[in-house]
């Protein structure tokens, strides 16, 4: 768990609240421009506001459901890592987020493992639905 010493980021709190009203819409404001994203499935980084924001508000549809919970966490000065659980469908899912922050409080980088195996595909096959649905609904 974190030390209670140490100072939770300003744009972690703001993470947790975003993420607990499911709410991609704030995610303008906590984003950086270059932020970087590294998703458990895709092999390249994401990078940039756009496409990160596409991916995190995918992920908050996707993971965020009445199981999700964080349930440990661990703080630095710029970055924390958030240790999740959830269940998609019938998978149970335990993952970390792993979050940096710049000087500015914004998000600059962004990165999701994922496991077991069984979670990972039923990640991959749900974000890519999700993603999929999104894209279809800017056309």
């Amino acid at each position: 768990m974190s030390d209670p010493s140490k100072r939770v980021p300003e744009a972690i709190r703001r993470w947790h609240e975003i993420a607990a009203a499911r709410d991609a819409a704030r995610l303008d404001a906590l984003l950086a421009d270059d932020v970087v994203f590294h998703s458990p499935v895709v092999h390249t980084p994401q990078r940039g506001k756009v496409i990160v924001k596409a991916y995190l508000s995918a992920a908050l549809s996707v993971f965020g459901n009445e199981h999700f919970r964080y349930v440990g966490e661990w703080i630095g000065a710029d970055s924390a890592v958030l240790e999740f659980n959830t269940r998609i469908d019938e998978v149970e899912v335990d993952g970390v987020d792993m979050i940096g922050v710049d000087a500015e409080g914004k998000i600059i980088s962004f990165k999701v493992m994922v496991r077991p195996l069984k979670a990972i595909q039923a990640v991959h096959q749900k974000m890519a639905a999700m993603l999929s649905a999104m894209q279809q609904q800017q056309q």
